[in-house]
């Protein structure tokens, strides 16, 4: 029988995932048999296994909220779909060896992609480049700041934005990490002391962001808050300092900001297929012509899930972690 991560109670990993043999069935008629190929190791799923999401399984459950598979068959119904071709499946449940879902949540991937790196598409590329496009019409030239600029998204936002024109002013809180931003695409990459407010015209040759992204919260938050133009938005798609975003009046009143959230599971719901369809294929394109790349850290056998969640947890990390089921 094929392998599974199992979460039996939330807790630390060492002492609530397993690894275990499942019985998988085949495909009803609008569903597909998946093999899966590569899963990484998000923070999401490490807060999952703790216990700590927003957005909690019913235990026990097979856990993972990202990866990629290969179609192994199809239901009877679906037309779509043919046996080997590489997907990536909208459902929870990744961390496996095989999985069933329904045909409508895969989405179909173009070939000669490797396998790891297209394991991280649905997840951090898609938060960016969601981000990136829902809030702000930006024209070639314009700003975007961050913090977490060494984050998967920020990553994937610096990478993509320099594919498409825009330019990113990045907070990082190691200097260590300054070059290394700049080498991937980065036009500016300063530390959490530098004081947006003050040095963004200089930093960002007399212009200001018209879009921020924070991933923070707290005193980070607000100091890229500071650099924005008049009537600029701030999207918060995540909360790592665990402080809260406490926005000053004048922001609100005088600069006219606009503050919204993020959350990609949300989008994934409400977004029309054909959506969904278009972000991923646009993505897949990038990953493809190599404007787009995930550094990786380390692969770990499914059977050692466990082990591969604390090289996840670990600061410093060089790149991410992932779970290989053909291991």
């Amino acid at each position: 029988m094929p392998l599974a991560a199992r979460l039996d109670r939330f807790g630390p990993a060492s002492e609530s995932l397993t690894v275990a043999d499942l019985p998988v069935p085949g495909p009803g008629p609008d569903e597909v048999l998946l093999e899966m190929l590569a899963a990484p190791v998000n923070p999401a799923d490490i807060n999952v296994i703790e216990g700590t999401y927003g957005d909690l399984p019913a235990l026990p459950a097979t856990i993972g909220n990202e990866g990629v598979g290969r179609v192994a068959a199809t239901g009877s119904n679906v037309r779509h779909l043919q046996p080997g071709q590489m997907v990536l499946p909208m459902a929870f449940g990744t961390w496996c060896a095989r999985m069933v879902v329904p045909a409508s949540d895969v989405v179909l991937l173009p070939e000669g992609l490797d396998r790891f790196q297209a394991a991280m598409l649905t997840v951090n590329p898609a938060t960016a480049w969601r981000m990136m496009h829902d809030f702000v019409k930006l024209a070639p030239g314009d700003w975007i700041v961050q913090n977490a600029a060494n984050s998967g998204v920020g990553r994937s936002v610096i990478q993509l934005a320099h594919a498409l024109g825009w330019k990113t002013l990045n907070t990082v809180r190691r200097e260590s990490l300054v070059e290394e931003l700049r080498s991937s695409g980065a036009d500016v990459v300063v530390t959490e002391e530098c004081d947006l407010r003050k040095e963004v015209k200089a930093l960002c040759g007399g212009a200001r962001p018209r879009l921020a992204l924070n991933a923070v919260g707290g005193p980070s938050a607000l100091n890229i808050a500071g650099a924005l133009a008049r009537g600029s938005t701030m999207v918060t798609y995540g909360a790592m300092s665990k402080q809260a975003l406490k926005i000053p009046n004048g922001l609100l009143i005088f600069q006219e900001l606009k503050f919204q959230g993020f959350w990609l599971k949300r989008w994934r719901e409400r977004a029309a297929n054909a959506v969904r369809q278009e972000t991923y294929a646009a993505l897949a394109g990038h990953l493809k012509a190599g404007t787009l790349f995930t550094p990786v850290h380390a692969v770990f056998p499914l059977a050692r899930a466990a082990e591969a969640v604390l090289a996840a947890a670990q600061d410093q990390r060089a790149g991410k972690v992932l779970l290989d089921p053909a291991a």
